[in-house]
Order: structure tokens, then sequence, then C-alpha cells
């Protein structure tokens, strides 16, 4: 399997250090550097496990705009967006929810709706992948993966494929064994072309040549999303990424917010509709803001403490 990082911060080891640990805890939130540790093992479990037929691209930021796809998985299958999360505990998939259970064995809506968040960063490739001409028969799919064993998921319908750790190789094997919709030598032509961009004046319908065994191309609502010009903008999409975001939301705001599984009927489908910008104080969010702040509480009292003990032997 090849793989293409695009991982920002980190250094031509892939290793990050304290200093750009910090950054993009600021930038991207509290879970990022966890994250980040998380898809190094799930990566190193696929690229085992993977034939030389797959490409996987990792961290790839989205043209004009700040969304990062953490994992993109290409095969003679389709394409895969995969998110990974270090989260561990009791959990709930239920339709588009992502709940935790307490002790009680209730479910409790989590502070961050996994669910929602992988199928929005879907949504957002498939748009990206048609604005840059594509024409792939398979809506693009995703995936949730837990890396921690301690993340036990209880699955009740839900509205993206949830993997738990334990089941790496058992997704692995389903990639495999998919029906090929093109062939294994245009999986190379496909990542280049993500990675590499075209300028809008040098686009052209990019079809991919039929498999062998090509079946029907399964109608979606992802695939059906509307081309909204000739480039990529990120204020086009609609979507809002929020480390404090959660699924206590009413089922009328998610149907807005988020693409479900279910094809909307020919003709009727609703445009995206884009997210209210939120007001920053220096382009930084609340998580980043609170942090900060305590890393500077912490750096006084360090200070004070260092001046008290050089008072002290004076």
């Amino acid at each position: 399997m090849k793989i293409i990082d695009k991982t920002l911060l980190q250094d031509a080891k892939g290793d990050i250090s304290f200093t750009a640990r910090v950054q993009g805890t600021l930038k991207y939130g509290l879970n990022w550097y966890g994250e980040m540790e998380a898809q190094k093992v799930v990566i190193g479990q696929l690229e085992r496990l993977l034939e030389k037929g797959f490409v996987l691209i990792r961290n790839f930021t989205l043209p004009n705009s700040e969304i990062v796809i953490p994992i993109i998985l290409i095969g003679a299958g389709g394409i895969w967006v995969v998110y990974v999360t270090k989260e561990k505990g009791h959990f709930e998939a239920k339709g588009d929810q992502w709940n935790t259970i307490d002790t009680n064995g209730k479910a409790v809506p989590a502070s961050i709706n996994f669910i929602d968040r992988v199928s929005k960063l879907a949504t957002v490739f498939q748009r990206y992948l048609k604005i840059q001409k594509f024409e792939i028969p398979n809506p693009v799919e995703p995936v949730l993966l837990a890396a921690d064993p301690g993340a036990q998921i209880e699955s009740v319908r839900p509205a993206v494929r949830v993997v738990r750790s334990d089941a790496i190789k058992q997704f692995a094997t389903s990639l495999l064994q998919a029906r090929p919709v093109w062939r294994t030598d245009f999986v190379q032509e496909i990542a280049e072309r993500i990675v590499n961009p075209r300028p809008p004046k040098e686009l052209e319908p990019m079809v991919p040549a039929p498999a062998p065994e090509q079946v029907s191309s399964r109608a979606g609502a992802l695939s059906q999303v509307d081309e909204q010009g000739n480039s990529f903008k990120a204020d086009d999409l609609g979507f809002a990424f929020d480390e404090s975001e959660s699924q206590a939301t009413p089922n009328s705001q998610i149907q807005q917010r988020s693409v479900g599984p279910r094809p909307a009927p020919a003709g009727k489908q609703p445009p995206l509709k884009r997210a209210p910008a939120k007001k920053k104080f220096l382009g930084l969010g609340n998580t980043q803001i609170i942090l900060l702040a305590v890393i500077s509480i912490i750096g006084c009292c360090i200070v004070i403490g260092f001046a008290y003990y050089i008072s002290l032997n004076l």
C-alpha cells in the first residue's frame, strides 16, 4: 500500500515536536495530537493488511480551506474516508447519533458526534471530487474507526460504517474483497489528481476505465451533490467543524447540517445550507482560547514561583 502523508507540523521523520504539538492543539483542538498518534497505529495495521493496489492519503487539506480529511483510502473497489478516534469507554452508534453509555446503562449524547463529523467529511470530499470532475461510479463511503481497544461500541444501524480496533483486520478484508469498479492501475492516477488538483482551465472529466466485473453504480445522495462552480471554494461547502460540536441537536437541524445515507428524490434535492459564521477572538475558537489561558496561567505561576525562590536565597 502506498502512503501519501500530508500531515502538517511534523518533521521529516513523521515526529511532532513539543512546539508543533502546542501549535496544532491551539489550531485544531485538544484531541488533535492524540488523534495523530492513533492514526499512526491504524495506518501501521492497514499497511500490513492491504495490498499494493491501495493508496492511503493522510491528513489532506482541501484547497482554499482549513478542512482536513484525516484518511482517504483508494482501492479498486472505491474510495473511503476514514476518521480515527482515540476515545475509549462505552459508546452507542445509533443511526446518525453517537452516544456515551453511563454507569447506569443510559445512552447520553457525546460532546462530539463523530458519526456526524465523518459523514460531513465524506460529503465535502465527494463535492471536491465532483468539482475536480471525477466520474466515480460509487459515492465515497464514510468510516468511523476506534483505535483504542478500550472503546466498546454497540452499533444499532449506524449511518456510517463503524469499526472497532479488534475488527480492523475484518475491515481490511472487506476492502480487499470489494467488487472492483475500476482497474487497479487507475488508483494511482486518482491519488495523483487528488493531491495535485488542476486549475479550472485545465480540468477535463476523469472517467475511470471500467473493471472487468464492474457492477452497476449505486444511487446515493452523496453522488448527486450539485457542482457549485469550476473551482473549489470552502465557503460553498456549507459545513462547520468545531471541537465543541455536540450531537444534542434537534432532528430538524441535523437534517439541515448533514447528508444521510438515503438519496434525495431526483430533481428535488435541497441545496446545502451554509453554516453560520462563528465570531472568533484573534481567529481562535473557544477551546483554543481556554487552552491558551491555561498555558498562560501555568507560565505565570512558574515565573512567580521562581522569583519567590530567588528572593528566599538572597
